[in-house]
């Protein structure tokens, strides 16, 4: 998607460690605008999916899954990093390690809010090694719910996540593609 990538070229920031800072824009301060549109495209490919859920993992993908189930008229389901004091006893979970944060978490879904009647959407800003995927298809697989696809704002192509999930035969749509980044040379998109 050019107007993804443009706003990647004239906004993002790369750093040591092989991140893309991004969240001036997409998920620390979110551009309601912007994001709407990446929401538009999401539709584009996925509304014909017969799609009534869209899953993701907290925090960084909530904000993206919120102004994009508007366009499936569907609500949004976010899997939780930690058990609260008010959370169901009866959740499905699997384990899901952060890249940006370096840290595991066994993230959690009410069984109360995710079934086998759903057809599920899976977003997420990210898709390095595709771990945070993993463990919604995981849930998802659990709960018997049916995956429609996977979308990402930003795939790490030269990672293997996406490669990963594609060979699994799970259909990944990504508005960006990074063949390669560094400080030297910035972004380069597929």
């Amino acid at each position: 998607m050019q107007l993804l990538e443009e706003r990647i070229r004239k906004d993002g920031k790369v750093y040591d460690g092989d991140i893309l800072k991004v969240d001036g824009f997409l998920n620390h301060r979110i551009d309601v605008g912007f994001v709407c549109e990446l929401g538009k495209e999401f539709h584009r490919l996925f509304g014909g999916c017969g799609v009534n859920k869209i899953l993701t993992v907290e925090a960084s993908g909530i904000g993206i899954a919120c102004l994009t189930a508007q366009y499936f008229g569907c609500p949004v389901v976010f899997a939780k990093k930690s058990r609260t004091s008010n959370q169901d006893a009866e959740v499905w979970s699997a384990a899901a390690h952060s890249y940006t944060h370096g840290t595991d978490h066994t993230v959690i879904v009410s069984k109360e809010y995710l079934g086998k009647d759903d057809k599920v959407l899976i977003l997420d800003d990210f898709l390095a090694n595709g771990c945070a995927a993993q463990a919604l298809l995981d849930i998802c697989g659990q709960a018997g719910a049916e995956v429609a696809g996977i979308g990402i704002v930003i795939e790490k192509a030269y990672q293997n996540g996406g490669k990963a999930l594609r060979a699994k035969g799970i259909r990944v749509e990504s508005l960006a593609r990074v063949a390669s980044m560094n400080l030297r040379d910035g972004i380069t998109f597929c």
